[in-house]
Order: structure tokens, then C-alpha cells, then sequence
């Protein structure tokens, strides 16, 4: 980050009486790079998804399934660790259809995950974290281009919320219905 001209300042604190605010040491802004690297969102996608094998089976499983054994607040911790690829992906201007096809993949994987057994099986086979990763390398390897599978989860998704909020909505008007009928 360049260094302001220094005649700016003499002439701020002339006209204002106070010196303009020291900017940080571009140090300060590199710090958390790391974490958003391709090398360790990688890592870290393998980490949570693929880091064991089943012995016998070929079955990859990470620590995404594992925390997910814990009932109710596994799934949740997992979930958080899971943030950080879309967080990475909006950092680095992924087009929001994608960011919306990663959430919903997040969003599907916690909420399933939630179920006992059958929701920590689905962990290990729906892979969000590696998913998640792969969208964010294709959008970045080919930025702003969207495919027509990306529009069609898209309005699947909305569709799917849609349904979400009408089943109940339409349910407390047929109750209210009901109930000034009889």
C-alpha cells in the first residue's frame, strides 16, 4: 500500500490543525492472507472431507464427519469450520450465483447432518467442503461465466424456499379458515 504524499498531510494539518491518521504497516493486511490461499483452502477442504479412508472400503471421510458424530453441537462447529471456503470465495469476488450454490451446499450438509446416523452418513457422501472447493477453482479459472447448471440450482434453490415458506404460511391460513367455519 503506498505511503500518502507528504505535502498532503502539511497541508491537512494546516487547514484542519490535525495530522491525517497514520495509515498500517502493509504487514497488517497480509496477516489473514494466508488463510484464503489456494494451498490451504485446499488443505483445509481435504481436512474436513477427505483426510481418512475407510479401511477396505475406498469410503474418504474428514473431520467434517467425525465432529458430526457429536449430537447437536457437532454439526454446528463443523458448519462454522466450513465457512471459511465460501467466506474466501466472496473475498475473492466469486459471482453470488456461485456464493448461493455454496451456501445451499453448506446449508444442505448441516441441516441433514443433523438427523442422528443417517444424517453423519450423508456428511461423508455429500462432501460440501469439496464441492464448495471445486466452485470456487472453477469460477475462478473462468471468472464471471456461469453455466446453465448454475442458474438451474439457483432457481431450484429459491423454488425450494419458496415451498419452505408457503407449506406453512398456506397451513395457518387454511387453520384460520377452519377455525371461523366452525
Amino acid at each position: 500500500m503506498p505511503r500518502p504524499d507528504p505535502s498532503l498531510e502539511t497541508s491537512a494539518l494546516r487547514a484542519t490543525g490535525r495530522r491525517m491518521p497514520e495509515l498500517p504497516s502493509q504487514d497488517r493486511w497480509n496477516r489473514g492472507a494466508w488463510l484464503f490461499r489456494d494451498r490451504t483452502l485446499h488443505g483445509l477442504e481435504i481436512l474436513l472431507d477427505e483426510a481418512f479412508v475407510l479401511p477396505g472400503t475406498g469410503i474418504r471421510f474428514g473431520l467434517d464427519g467425525i465432529i458430526g458424530l457429536v449430537p447437536g453441537l457437532g454439526d454446528v462447529v463443523a458448519g462454522l469450520l466450513s465457512l471459511v471456503i465460501p467466506l474466501a470465495a466472496w473475498i475473492r469476488g466469486v459471482p453470488y450465483v456461485t456464493l448461493a450454490r455454496m451456501a445451499a451446499n453448506l446449508a444442505i450438509g448441516v441441516l441433514v447432518g443433523t438427523i442422528p446416523i443417517f444424517g453423519d452418513i450423508f456428511d461423508v457422501a455429500w462432501k460440501a467442503n469439496k464441492r464448495n472447493y471445486q466452485l470456487l477453482v472453477r469460477h475462478l479459472g473462468e471468472p464471471h461465466r456461469h453455466t446453465w447448471r448454475d442458474w438451474t440450482f439457483l432457481l431450484m434453490l429459491v423454488t425450494a424456499l419458496a415451498l419452505i415458506f408457503a407449506v406453512p404460511i398456506a397451513l395457518v391460513v387454511w387453520l384460520f379458515a377452519w377455525l371461523i367455519s366452525h
